[in-house]
Parts: C-alpha cells; structure tokens; sequence
C-alpha cells in the first residue's frame, strides 16, 4: 500500500510532532522566565540557567540521537512490511543509552565547577550555575529514555501519544516552576535556582513514566532487553557514532556562541540566554514537520518509492517556508512583549533587542536546513549529514564568529555567524538529496 503524503496526513504527524518537540526547549524556557524574575540576583541566576542549559542541551543531543537511529531503522521496516524482525531493538537501544547516562552523570557530577568555568562563569553566576546543574543532570537518563521511546513512536507512523506525554511534561513544569522557585506562602518556602532545577527533573520523571506506559499498552513493542542482540544493532550503533561526531560538531557552535556571550559580560549572557531558546523554540516547532520528513521518508525508502519521496521533498520545502516566514512575522509583531516576559533589567532587554531580529530573519533558512535533517535522519544517511555538520563549524562558523568578534560586534557576531552556518547545513542537504534521489524517482 503506497504511503499518503498529503498535507492532512502530514498534519497528521506533523503538529503532535511539533508538540511533543517543543517539550525541552519549554522546560527550559519556563525556567529562564521564572527564574529571570525573581527578586533576588535575577540576571545572575538566567546567566546561570543558560549556560546549564547550553551543556544539558550537549548531552541531550549528543546522547538523544538514539531517536533518529530507531525511528530511521523501524520505519524504513514498516515500509518493508518487516516490523517483526526488529521489535527486540528498541529495547536493547534504550538499554545501552541508559546506562551511558548513568556514567556521564559520575563522571561530570564532581566536576561540575570546572566544566562551568570553561563557559567563563564565574562568582556568583559560577556558584549558580553549579547548583542548578547538580540537581538538574538527575533528570538526565529520564529524559534519555523518553527521547529513546519517542524514536520508536516516530518509526511506528505515531507521533501523538509523544505529544501527551510532551503536554503532561511541559504542563507539570510549569506549575512546580512557579510553586517552587516562587513558594507558597505558609507552605513552601521559595528556592529560587534550586526550585526551577528540582521543576524539571520532576517533570522529567513524569514523562519517562508516562512513556513507559503507552509503550507497553499501545504497541507490540517490549521494554524488557532480551538477547542475542537483533542483527541491526551494528547499523544501529554506526548511526549513533556518526551521528554522535555531528552533535559534537553542533555542540562545539554552542559552546563558542555561549562562551563568547559570557565573556561579555552577565548581562550579555541573560540577553544570549533569552535569544538562542527562543531559536531553539522556532526550531523545534519545525521539527515538526522536520519528523513528519523523518518518519515518512524512512518508510518510502523502505518502500522503494523514489517518486513519492521525491514529491514529499517538495512539499516540505514549500511548508518549511511557509512556517519560517510566519515564526518571522509573529516574533516581529510581538518584539518588544516577549523581551519583557524573560526579564525587566534594562541592560539586558537593550542587548537583546538588538540581536533578536536576527534569530527572527534566519527562521525560513533554518526550517530548510532541519526539514532535510529530519529527511536524511529517515534516510539513514547519518554519515553525509556528520561531514556537513563538521564543515559548516569548522569551516563557516567558527572563522566567522572570530573575525567578527575582532570588531567587537558582540551579540551580533554570534548570531551572524549562526545564520552563516544554518545555510552551510541546508544548501548542501538539498543538493545531495536530489543528485541521490532524482536518478532513482526517473527510474522507477
């Protein structure tokens, strides 16, 4: 049976998708808002959650391609009609994610202050950021098995029991956010940092809980590791390498763009911290339609169907667009409210308005590049996607932040250099897709 790519069935898999992403950048949104208006060292303290963030972000996507790589492998089966050689895998994946997590956890927990001085934190953002992160990594190989449990929905064509766990997820946040960091009178005395980081570890247990439970109700799918190990956990574990050297890639661009806004200064830090989740909240709307990409064009590449994929490609592009322009003109609309929401000090408003337009210009270019990330994920073509990712850092961005910098453009060196690199990441993708996939959709 040929797979449906029109817009409904798109939408269909598309908008939970897009619910279910907007999950961590929303765990960490509420907390730089909330955080960001308490009356005590507030600009301190969203210095301190950005830079966290910025390194929990690292690990999360260093560790959490483990969805790509099984919703790659199980769609690409269900499009062969052959879910039943496979069902062991995911299982076993989420097993040997797990407990990696478990050993970045010993081997950053002692180590927290160095590793947040090489983000030239220091006194009381340092202090901050050490205490935030030492309750947050708990969360860690939660969060871990949720991404890993969301890969397998994905590769099944299911993206909305992900979206209910991502909404009980985002929910839960913000309500311990706001009775934790701020306290309740008579109650809950308020713990500020403290509060928002033991929020989003809660909130993180809830989802793996929640996750653990559709999983075993709603699929055939088992959470239980059983052996032999399933024949595609070699390709599985080459994926995972190749796409573990491009997060680091990716990572090395937020360590540079994070590290460079905290040498400026704290409120330059909070202005960067406000600025690049707000882009990794346009990003994960995207990634919606970016999975719909992923989850489709695995299972036309299972079918052999190069046509079809072929005309999935085009319509994404044109939807891609469509999205970014409209994420453009929303951020445009709404500038100077949404500055307000994240802080009150004006130093920090100033150095982030300066830049926010920016992030809102490069959001068209952006939904090119993740929509054919999400297509090449499907694809399994996770080698191609490693050696764009290492050339668009090392390459494009990295040169561009430092002769930038020389000028001490600030803010607007980072994300010049951001928007550089988004387009080294997306040009070469669609060149590459077509010169795979044209000869074959001609052929077919």
């Amino acid at each position: 049976m040929s797979t449906n790519i029109s817009l409904k069935h798109i939408n269909k898999l598309a908008i939970p998708a897009l619910i279910a992403g907007v999950s961590e950048p929303i765990l960490s949104l509420t907390d730089a808002a909330i955080v960001g208006n308490i009356p005590v060292n507030a600009t301190q303290s969203l210095a301190a959650v950005g830079i966290v963030t910025t390194f929990m972000s690292m690990l999360i996507w260093v560790l959490g391609q483990t969805r790509s790589a099984i919703s790659s492998i199980v769609s690409q089966y269900v499009g062969a009609n052959r879910l039943e050689k496979i069902k062991n895998l995911p299982a076993q994946a989420i097993f040997i994610i797990t407990s990696l997590s478990v050993l970045i956890i010993v081997s950053t927990y002692p180590f927290a202050k160095y590793i947040f001085k090489l983000y030239n934190a220091t006194d009381l953002v340092l202090d901050y950021a050490v205490v935030y992160y030492k309750i947050r990594v708990l969360g860690f190989p939660f969060t871990l098995f949720t991404i890993a449990v969301f890969g397998a929905f994905r590769g099944l064509q299911n993206t909305y029991h992900p979206m209910i766990i991502a909404i009980i997820g985002a929910i839960s946040n913000i309500i311990l956010d706001i009775i934790l960091v701020y306290g309740i009178s008579g109650f809950i005395n308020p713990m500020h940092i403290e509060g928002a980081a033991y929020a989003s570890v809660i909130a993180q247990i809830l989802m793996a809980l929640f996750s653990a439970y559709f999983l075993l109700k709603k699929t055939e799918i088992p959470l239980k590791p059983s052996f032999p190990l399933n024949p595609e956990i070699k390709r599985f574990l080459l994926m995972i390498l190749n796409l573990f050297i491009r997060t680091i890639a990716l990572n090395v661009t937020l360590y540079y763009a994070s590290s460079f806004a905290t040498s400026y200064g704290a409120a330059y830090i909070a202005a960067y911290t406000i600025a690049i989740n707000l882009w990794f909240l346009g990003a994960f709307i995207v990634d919606g339609y970016a999975s719909a990409g992923n989850i489709l064009s695995g299972r036309l590449f299972g079918e052999k169907a190069y046509v079809t994929l072929i005309a999935l490609s085009n319509k994404l592009i044109k939807y891609g667009v469509v999205i970014g322009v409209i994420l453009g003109v929303l951020g445009g609309i709404f500038y100077y409210p949404i500055g307000r929401i994240f802080t009150k000090e004006p130093e920090v408003l100033d150095a982030f308005y300066n830049v926010f337009w920016l992030v809102l210009v490069m959001q068209p270019l952006c939904t090119l590049a993740f929509i054919f990330d999400g297509i090449f994920k499907g694809l399994g073509k996770m080698k191609y996607l490693r050696n764009v990712l290492l050339f668009s850092t090392f390459i494009v961005f990295i040169p561009i932040l430092f002769w930038l910098d020389n000028f001490d453009y600030k803010l607007h060196a980072i994300f010049i250099a951001i928007t550089f690199w988004i387009i080294a990441r997306g040009i070469p993708l669609i060149i590459k897709f077509r010169q795979l996939f044209l000869p074959l959709a001609q052929n077919n």
